[in-house]
């Protein structure tokens, strides 16, 4: 495998994406979820369009980065999520956020994956959000996971979609 060889990321420095509020998105990542606003950048692009860039700082100095265009309403961009972004963190820090969430009225999920437990919530910009906590004996099941990792997802490329995941409730 390529990535042995290969210095990763060390961290998420920022993922940015489009609001059409930028105080309901402070809100929800600052009051809500505990991530401090810790810049906000007036620009103008070089093709003249004004825009509000915010970052709203994690644990480790990555970031979640949000865009108010100046001229939304006579040019809007869509609020798209075609996935999920993940933030590991551990159950008092996952609590908290679910409680917040409640009690700002989010609809959420929660489910128990076995080698993790998800809270899954919407932000206001339609992002998908997923807090995980990992299972206490994590570094086992990922060496474990690790060692049969490209065999089990050739078998399913094959045709063989059998669950591999013991450890997950039923």
């Amino acid at each position: 495998a390529v990535h042995a060889q290969v210095s990763r990321p060390r961290r998420l420095h920022h993922a940015a994406w489009v609001t059409r509020d930028q105080e309901a998105t402070r809100h929800f990542y600052e009051d809500i979820i505990g991530l401090p606003l810790a810049s906000t950048w007036a620009e103008r692009a070089a093709n003249g369009r004004e825009y509000c860039h915010t970052f709203f700082t994690l644990g480790d100095g990555g970031a979640l980065a949000f865009f108010q265009y100046a001229d939304q309403d006579d040019n809007p961009i869509d609020l798209n999520s075609p996935g999920h972004i993940a933030f590991e963190c551990d159950a008092a820090t996952q609590q908290g956020i679910q409680a917040r969430l409640e009690a700002n009225g989010y609809a959420l999920r929660v489910t128990d994956h076995g080698y993790c437990v998800s809270l899954y919530v919407n932000d206001p910009n339609n992002l998908r959000l997923e807090f995980t906590v990992d299972h206490l004996d994590v570094e086992r099941i990922n060496a474990m996971q690790a060692g049969i990792a490209h065999e089990a997802l050739q078998r399913w490329l094959a045709g063989d979609h059998t669950p591999n995941n013991e450890i997950r409730p039923h």
